[in-house]
């Protein structure tokens, strides 16, 4: 698998980094959603580099000309409930795109104390069909790589996609050494950055906590 870590060049994008994952300016949702959507539409804009274009012919109201269009069908998929502004960004830019959604949830027993001790359900799947097509996988955090890897488990049945893009906002190493580990040589990570580590309860450090309490406030 091949990792951008877009981080790593200074743009704009840093600055909507430091959004969503400063305390203070995270608690206005509407802000870090739509942070969250920039950051999906910078991602997506680099990752239309490394899609393929052909030559098509067009008229403008004085003369014929052309443009590179992208010659690629492509289905984003987004977890829910967090990948949603993620999902949106990504459609902002793929306007033509399919769409699939899969809600995948960790499941922790009462008396748990580490990453390794929980579960993730995959509950619900709705999804056109992946046969030859690019699948765009859209979730903002990228932490123990578990629930990645279970949704790509449960997209098996949809076909066979020609590429895989997984697109996320932070992520942890040990989540991306996990998911390399799964997908082939030519896939691709688009990341705005990665840390180094998670705690015991799984979560990204330094992270942003957790991204669909903050887009959508706290579930039960």
């Amino acid at each position: 698998m091949k990792v951008h870590n877009l981080s790593q060049t200074n743009s704009i994008l840093n600055h909507f980094l430091h959004q969503i994952r400063d305390e203070n300016i995270q608690k206005d949702r509407m802000k870090f959603r739509r942070n969250i959507e920039r950051i999906g539409e910078i991602l997506s804009y680099e990752m239309s580099k490394s899609l393929r274009f052909q030559p098509q012919a067009f008229k403008t109201p004085l003369s014929e000309s052309t443009f590179n269009q992208i010659n690629n069908d492509l289905v984003v998929c987004s977890i829910l409930r967090a990948g949603v502004p993620l999902h949106n960004g990504v459609l902002n830019y793929f306007d033509e795109a399919d769409s699939a959604f899969v809600s995948a949830f960790r499941k922790t027993s009462e008396d748990a104390t580490t990453e390794d001790e929980f579960e993730i359900i995959v509950e619900y799947l709705s999804s056109p069909s992946l046969e030859g097509k690019i699948l765009v996988l859209a979730d903002p955090m990228l932490a123990t790589g578990l629930s990645m890897l279970n949704v790509l488990k449960a997209l098996q049945k949809m076909g066979q996609p020609k590429s895989v893009h997984v697109l996320s906002v932070v992520g942890a190493q040990p989540g991306i050494d996990l998911i390399n580990n799964y997908l082939p040589d030519d896939a691709h990570l688009w990341i705005a950055a990665i840390d180094d580590k998670l705690n015991d309860k799984g979560y990204i450090i330094p992270g942003l906590g957790d991204a669909g309490d903050l887009a959508y406030g706290k579930k039960l």
